[in-house]
């Protein structure tokens, strides 16, 4: 005999209101720490228990996987009949489900191959191959998003007509033009796309993105297996609604059409997926395109203390794009929000280390505490510092910075250099492939052993004879023994970038398009030049003293324990929440983001302030916001506090560190002109290319180019004149005049 369980006792007069809606068209805006897992997971359980319906008619898409199994996991404790089924799933969960039932109409087995980035990367490398396209010319990643991007835009052509039956040519001029952005001949490109299509096609392989296009075009041409999932979802329940793309929106959209009951919950203010495909007008527009709509909001939170939530309403309200609410909570507490400005990262790091030895005096664990950034190279000093204090930490998500494999790469070229020991040899001898491989590497560790030697001098000693007189060893020897003679007299940061270059493993990441491990290796490279400045009167200054000292933050035998401060970046905070929580590294153009400003303008700004939102409401009792002096290798510039630090009332915070009236007076005429570059980037939206303008000066003229990282239009007049005019002036010394 089950026991009856009341859903709708301890909560709020809203999360109440939003379970007991169960038909129509319901919008829950649900702000930050405000019971919005709770609230679906109660809602779930009203429909099964007080309405009586199946949970096999219940559709509930989540975000992510993790969200879907707590998702599940608070339901089973809510239903009376004690069990859930796997329609509490994310939307790719949910396509893979229908999928398995009707892909045979397509002619493809119920068990197809679902490819992940590894294998998509393969498949364009063999692409890349066949085509004879070199690695100047493109990247994987370039392409890949490229194709990914025309599979998911409603403009395409139906690339699934191609794919299953034949490729329709008459639509390559249309493709052509979508990708004509990429440094590779346009030709080329559309064979990139067939080639890439045509090898899933022969392994009945299908991406992430397949699995739902694939899905919509099943309902597209079949309708009655459309008619089928609609007649069996009554109730359709979606979460993170502000981080829906187009074709998951679509697919909502129709699966909604028999029933018509659709509850959507989300926070426009949390949307930072942006540059990934999120629509979040799917939320914030749904009043307008669901009628009549019943809207909701969230606002009372549960997490953070008053201090916290203030700070964060601070900053989000200077967004535009967004459904107004300011959060608030009943929580008692008088803890203040720290700023805290260090002259050097150093000293931003010694901070947060001391600052968390404090909390541990107090009582608080280790796993209380979070320190998050934007960017993962940020994490280097941070991890510096945890380690100098010996203070476990864990890496959420990813791996520790001097344990990435760029990382790693690097060091063991530069150790090659000093020692040239054997783990370093076999990590860097067929990187790039120098197709050395397993009879050579055993040969000469035969050799070697024979010897009593390296596996280097081993090669050194024998380079001419059978077998190891290969072109690839060959070319291996000399590139490590001439950057032996070339570095002489040079610093380590010289010598290291003569390994990136003389290498060729800078160009295998560009190659790959992989632009964080490039910014990790931009800040290994800063990170030896401080280590040089820090260092400079040491006699002793060397390759093989840095590589000693950088022992310590390389030391695989530094245990992680399970109570430890855990460190990620920002978006992999999103849907956690710790006691005390840093945010590190919040300094103008790593936080926000330069390259995101640069290219989304306004929008991207407005998705890095929702970020810095998150960040600072995954706090629930303390929040330190840190950053420092320095320079800014992303930005060639020195370091400045972010403009989110300013947007903050200055009554709200605790200022420590010094930070002097002419640096804050610097960063904010900083600021202020970046403000004045974005809308002058704005402005530039009303020029392009081939547009014929007249100026009062020159004459009659063609735009060339827009460059938004110049900020200039750039215009080839009749005289013969060729003239880079700012984005700022153009629309005042230019007439439009066809």
């Amino acid at each position: 005999m089950s026991v009856e369980i009341d859903l709708l006792e301890g909560l709020n007069s809203e999360q109440r209101e939003a379970v007991e809606a169960t038909e129509g068209y319901v919008r829950v805006i649900a702000g930050a720490g405000s019971g919005k897992t709770k609230t679906l997971a109660h809602r779930f359980a009203y429909i099964v228990n007080e309405v009586g319906i199946s949970p096999s008619n219940i559709l509930c898409v989540t975000f992510t996987n993790k969200a879907a199994q707590e998702m599940k996991a608070r339901v089973r404790k809510l239903v009376e009949m004690g069990s859930v089924n796997d329609l509490i799933c994310t939307y790719h969960g949910f396509c893979v489900k229908v999928l398995r039932e009707d892909i045979h109409r397509l002619g493809y087995p119920q068990h197809f191959i679902i490819a992940d980035k590894e294998d998509e990367k393969a498949t364009l490398k063999e692409v890349f191959e066949e085509l004879n396209l070199k690695s100047e010319r493109a990247t994987y990643k370039k392409v890949s998003d490229a194709i990914h991007q025309w599979k998911a835009s409603p403009i395409a052509p139906n690339y699934i007509d191609n794919y299953i039956n034949t490729y329709d040519t008459e639509k390559q001029s249309a493709f052509i033009s979508f990708g004509e952005t990429l440094p590779i001949p346009q030709n080329s490109y559309w064979q990139c796309y067939v080639k890439y299509l045509d090898k899933q096609k022969k392994g009945f392989v299908l991406d992430f993105d397949d699995l739902i296009h694939f899905t919509l075009h099943i309902f597209d041409r079949y309708p009655e297996v459309l008619e089928k999932w609609q007649e069996r979802l009554d109730y359709i329940m979606v979460d993170e609604t502000q981080d829906n793309s187009y074709v998951q929106w679509q697919m909502v959209k129709l699966l909604q059409q028999m029933h018509k009951n659709l509850f959507v919950v989300g926070d426009p203010d949390q949307c930072i997926y942006e540059w990934r495909g999120a629509r979040p007008e799917s939320l914030t527009s749904f009043d307008s395109e669901f009628k009549p709509c019943r809207t909701i909001i969230l606002d009372r939170n549960y997490r953070s203390t008053p201090n916290i939530l203030n700070v964060a309403n601070s900053v989000i309200a200077n967004n535009e794009n967004r459904i107004h609410k300011e959060l608030y909570t009943t929580k008692l507490s008088t803890n203040s929000v720290v700023h805290f400005h260090g002259k050097t990262e150093q000293e931003e790091g010694s901070f947060i280390a001391k600052t968390i030895i404090e909390q541990l005096n107090k009582g608080r664990r280790l796993s209380d505490v979070a320190i998050l950034f934007r960017a993962t190279y940020v994490s280097r000093y941070i991890e510096q510092a945890l380690i100098k204090h010996k203070l476990p930490y864990m890496v959420y998500g990813g791996v520790r910075f001097f344990e990435r494999r760029e990382i790693k790469d690097v060091l063991s070229y530069l150790r090659m250099l000093d020692r040239a020991d054997d783990l370093s040899f076999k990590r860097v001898i067929n990187l790039p492939s120098r197709k050395l491989g397993k009879v050579f590497l055993t040969a000469l560790q035969e050799v070697a052993t024979a010897e009593k030697t390296t596996l280097y001098n081993a090669l050194l000693r024998h380079i001419n004879e059978a077998p190891f007189n290969k072109k690839g060893a060959k070319e291996f020897v000399e590139l490590i023994e001439g950057i032996k003679l070339d570095m002489a007299g040079k610093s380590i940061s010289d010598i290291t970038q003569m390994v990136l270059v003389s290498s060729g493993i800078e160009e295998i990441y560009r190659t790959e398009g992989d632009e964080e491990r490039l910014d990790n290796i931009k800040e290994l490279i800063s990170s030896i030049a401080l280590y040089e400045e820090n260092n400079a009167n040491e006699e002793n200054l060397s390759l093989a003293s840095y590589l000693q000292d950088i022992a310590l933050y390389t030391n695989l035998d530094y245990q992680k324990e399970s109570d430890a401060v855990k460190i990620m970046t920002i978006h992999q905070a999103k849907g956690l929440e710790f006691p005390v929580v840093f945010v590190a590294g919040m300094s103008e153009g790593i936080f926000p983001s330069e390259r995101t400003i640069r290219e989304r303008k306004r929008n991207g700004l407005e998705e890095e302030r929702r970020l810095a939102y998150v960040a600072f409401t995954r706090a629930e009792e303390e929040l330190y916001i840190t950053e420092s002096e320095g320079y800014n290798f992303e930005m060639r510039s020195n370091k400045y506090p972010s403009r989110f630090i300013f947007e903050i009332k200055r009554s709200l915070l605790v200022r420590q560190g010094q930070l002097s009236r002419e640096l804050e007076e610097s960063a904010k005429s900083y600021i202020s002109r970046s403000e004045r570059g974005l809308t002058a980037s704005e402005e530039s939206d009303t020029f392009a290319e081939g547009m014929t303008v007249l100026h009062k000066l020159f004459g009659k003229g063609k735009v060339l180019r827009i460059n938004d990282k110049e900020e200039s239009v750039v215009v080839q007049f009749d005289n013969g004149l060729t003239k880079h005019l700012s984005l700022e002036k153009a629309t005042s010394v230019l007439t439009i005049v066809g």
